[in-house]
């Protein structure tokens, strides 16, 4: 289990986490066996491929403009804004400008 992120913490999401020309840069907060928390910083260009999770993945734009496609749609997240990307769902981060995420998995049984 990681907890970088400690309780009664005041964090700043943006500036947790920095931009690396041509890659991805990840930054766990929190991984429990409930869930985990991760920043992303996706350098211009770079994306995520095509994949499936077991669990609903949340995520939000915290800087900048992502670009997201689930199953055939595609959705344009801008700061401030959020997706949800239902379990078993193929999804992905296509390429385009800069931007960071905040990647909110919450697992259950259930699923």
């Amino acid at each position: 289990m990681t907890q970088l992120w400690k309780t009664e913490e005041v964090l700043n999401f943006a500036d947790s986490v920095t931009f690396a020309s041509g890659s991805i840069v990840s930054k766990t907060l929190f991984d429990k066996p409930a869930g985990s928390l991760t920043l992303f910083a996706i350098a211009e260009g770079q994306g995520i491929t095509e994949h499936k999770s077991p669990y609903d993945a949340t995520v939000q734009v915290i800087e900048g403009e992502g670009v997201f496609q689930v199953a055939t749609n595609i959705y344009k997240v801008k700061a401030g804004e959020g997706l949800i990307m239902p379990a078993n769902v193929p999804h992905a981060v296509l390429p385009g400008k800069g931007f960071k995420m905040l990647l909110i998995m919450i697992r259950s049984k259930d699923e």
